[in-house]
């Protein structure tokens, strides 16, 4: 006997009792069981092996890949023990052998008979479950062939006209009946007595039928498993096959096997994705009733022990080990389902369900019109708890709106009405908040409104008479009048007229001097600087004052030319002005002041060295008309507040507005937003305004987009075929002469000029022009305004 594998137990608390594993030497592709349960058939690529089933553990018994340079025979697909015979084993090998395995001979080599007879890989061999000698292939070659093993070759060959044969099995109450089922997802079922012609075929799938199973109680029950992730029991009984069950899983269904003495019960692996194994229960497909989770990679091959034990599954994976599931160590999914359910209808409905016994006790609660909604899930009058789901009763509350309330004539009125190109930006969010605020959106208005105050450049001024200074943005909105201020100012601190200096009406500054005009529309004091800037600000300090007082601090923020003065300290006196007498309310200006209003006063910085002011109580000198920093912040600072605000009104389900304001800030906030936010929001919205029959509305949002996915959009199908209205013959794409005529193909029936834009033209003559002079000719006349004759029609 051979080498034994090493054997081990699992001791872990999820997998008690009798559950047991054992390592495998190489991945499994199928195996099966013997008639009496006691040893399992272990067959994979390179594994070829029988274990004993003992009380506690796997033993292996035989290595059937014998000899020095073992053949692709060895190499199996499939495999199945005789349930008749105990010695007799089949194998379908990935050359397109056949091979069946005698056990009861004295050597080494047990195999018995070689069919060599398909073309392709053998996906699937049976036994006849009561003809001890038939054996049944099915092959990649599209062919099944039926073997009598005291033949040295098939009996009879059955061809399904049809691409590759994925499964058959024999009819366990039908003695003539098999089933095949095929890639193309169509099931065969055939006599063998008849092999020229099939006795029924229906399409299972809509992908290929991976696996079959014949209930082993009902005859005429059929389960199919396919690539298209669903299980489906058909009903054979009838004319045409009957689906009377289908199960939804996760991932293609690779086996399929109904489960013992449990006439809704069987269990079902994948071929991929999913590792786990899943037993159903038909009646309610939407959640299993038992999963197995032990194994780490994809389950190829399952079994029930015993044909008439439900409680033993034998499992093999290719993560090379050999399972065997207690059904009681099963975990049970719909013990953590959840039992509550909430869904919104298409109107804005909410429906809720929940445990019939949390909500009995609300008496107030009105039943729903539709009729009773207390569906109990399910009850099985059985006894054993472990063999019946959860008794689940959920009581359907129905909560509805009125439609009024939920009307989307705002949502077809805003995306007509919206301007989203074609003006400045300052207009377009003017628009669109007074298209927000008639509709009664004061949110929607008041945003577009601080979208225009964030992103918009300072407006100019248009008073004219009111200068402005280098920096030139800000507008000078008060001042003060040099009359008012005049009685403060006195020779001590070094004001002079400027003798032979014509008036000067424009406010400007000078390096070293401080000029102001003395008219009456106002003035600006600046302070001479080239060099020093106002923190926060890119160009040269400008203040400008008004009514309000301001710290010292503040206000001041001086440098002058002489560089001994920088190096002094600079202290502020208490008072910039001496005051020579008493301030009454509206003083009037001094004498040497009045004198001559024509000239403009002049400080000079040479002799003044720095010009000190100071607010004075009871008489404000100064305005404030600006802060003191540069107010016009970069578009990138409101940036992050403006993502925000866009992806709020995205999840509050407004995708119209955050579309609209991406389209209409273009480049200002497109780098902010990743592009496939951008995308999902677009297709979003074009998906609403098709839905709403906007198609004109649609249209623009995909051209004006920036996504490459969303620009493709209205280029798909949108090819136009044209024949020259002169020869009828199809027309290039170069250009409007015809190659074949050489004549224009887009001339005005009417004004016979080339046609550029809007082109009409009549389906029965081909002859048109443009849209108003045809629309214009066919209101006085029936007949084409070419003369061919034709009786034109204008819909």
């Amino acid at each position: 006997m051979e080498k034994m594998s090493r054997v081990t137990t699992a001791h872990s608390s999820a997998i008690s009792g009798r559950t047991m594993f054992c390592h495998l030497d190489a991945p499994a592709n199928a195996i099966s069981v013997c008639r009496d349960a006691t040893q399992v058939v272990v067959a994979g690529r390179n594994i070829f092996k029988i274990y004993a089933l003992e009380e506690e553990q796997f033993v292996e018994k035989l290595n059937l890949r014998v000899g020095r340079k073992p053949s692709l025979n060895f190499s199996c697909a499939d495999v199945m023990w005789h349930q008749m015979e105990e010695n007799l084993l089949a194998t379908a090998a990935t050359n397109g052998a056949v091979v069946t395995w005698n056990l009861g001979k004295p050597s080494r080599n047990k195999q018995d008979q070689l069919f060599t007879e398909h073309k392709r890989t053998v996906n699937k061999v049976c036994f006849h479950p009561t003809e001890v000698y038939m054996l049944l292939s099915g092959s990649q070659d599209g062919f099944m062939k039926c073997f009598d093993l005291r033949k040295k070759e098939s009996v009879s060959t059955f061809s399904g006209q049809s691409e590759s044969v994925r499964d058959v099995q024999f009819s366990i109450k039908d003695y003539f009946t098999f089933a095949a089922t095929f890639e193309n997802g169509n099931v065969q079922v055939w006599d063998i007595r008849r092999p020229d012609r099939y006795e029924r075929m229906f399409t299972a799938h809509t992908g290929p039928v991976f696996c079959c199973d014949w209930h082993p109680d009902d005859r005429g029950w059929l389960a199919t498993g396919g690539r298209d992730k669903m299980v489906k029991v058909w009903d054979m009984t009838t004319a045409r096959a009957k689906e009377i069950f289908c199960v939804q899983t996760i991932a293609s269904v690779a086996r399929v096997k109904w489960r013992p003495e449990k006439k809704f019960h069987l269990a079902t692996c994948s071929m991929m994705v999913d590792h786990n194994i899943y037993v159903w229960d038909v009646r309610r497909p939407f959640i299993p009733f038992a999963t197995f989770e032990e194994h780490k990679d994809v389950t190829t091959g399952i079994v029930w022990r015993h044909q008439h034990d439900p409680h033993f599954l034998l499992s093999g994976s290719k993560d090379s080990t050999l399972y065997q599931h207690m059904f009681k160590d099963a975990t049970r999914p719909v013990d953590k389902a959840n039992p509550e359910g909430l869904c919104f209808g298409l109107f804005g409905d909410l429906a809720f369900a929940a445990k019939e016994s949390l909500i009995s006790s609300d008496a107030n609660r009105k039943p729903y019109p539709g009729g009773d909604r207390r569906y109990p899930i399910f009850f099985f009058k059985k006894p054993d708890p472990t063999e019946q789901f959860a008794h689940v009763s959920s009581a359907l509350s129905v909560f509805e709106t009125d439609l009024d309330s939920n009307r989307m004539d705002w949502f077809v009125k805003t995306a007509q009405l919206y301007l989203l190109c074609g003006k400045p930006f300052a207009e377009l969010c003017d628009h669109n908040a007074k298209v927000a605020r008639e509709l009664k959106r004061p949110q929607v208005s008041t945003t577009w409104t601080m979208l225009r105050i964030m992103f918009s450049d300072p407006a100019n001024p248009t008073t004219p008479g009111l200068n402005h200074s280098k920096v030139g943005t800000l507008p000078l909105m008060n001042s003060f009048n040099m009359k008012e201020m005049s009685s403060g100012l006195g020779p001590e601190r070094g004001l002079e007229r400027g003798k032979g200096e014509s008036r000067q009406d424009n406010i400007h500054m000078e390096p070293g001097n401080l000029h102001i005009s003395n008219n009456n529309e106002g003035c600006l004091f600046g302070v001479p600087s080239e060099n020093e800037e106002t923190e926060g600000s890119e160009g040269q300090a400008e203040y400008m004052f008004g009514d309000a007082e301001l710290d010292d601090d503040d206000l001041y923020s001086m440098e002058h030319e002489n560089t001994t003065v920088e190096e002094q300290e600079c202290t502020l006196p208490q008072e910039a002005f001496q005051l020579r007498h008493e301030i009454m309310d509206n003083p009037s200006a001094p004498e040497h002041l009045q004198q001559d209003k024509a000239d403009s006063p002049h400080v000079s910085g040479n002799e003044a060295e720095v010009t000190f002011l100071t607010p004075i109580e009871s008489f404000s000198l100064i305005s404030i008309s600006q802060p003191l920093f540069s107010p016009q912040l970069p578009a990138s600072f409101f940036c992050p507040i403006v993502r925000e605000m866009l992806s709020y009104y995205a999840e509050q389900g407004d995708v119209q507005m955050a579309v609209s304001v991406l389209i209409v800030l273009g480049d200002r906030i497109r780098k902010e937003i990743d592009d496939l936010t951008q995308e999902h929001w677009y297709m979003s919205y074009i998906d609403l305004l098709q839905r709403f029959e906007l198609w004109n509305v649609s249209n623009e949002v995909i051209k004006l987009s920036t996504c490459s996915a969303i620009t493709c959009l209205n280029q798909a199908s949108t090819t136009l075929h044209i024949n020259c209205s002169n020869c009828k013959r199809p027309m290039s794409n170069r250009g409007w002469i015809c190659d074949r005529c050489h004549q224009c193909a887009s001339v005005c029936a009417v004004c016979h000029h080339v046609v550029k834009g809007l082109f009409v033209w009549c389906q029965g003559c081909s002859h048109g022009g443009h849209l108003e002079h045809i629309m214009s000719w066919l209101k006085s006349s029936a007949h084409c305004p070419a003369g061919c004759g034709h009786l034109c029609e204008y819909t």
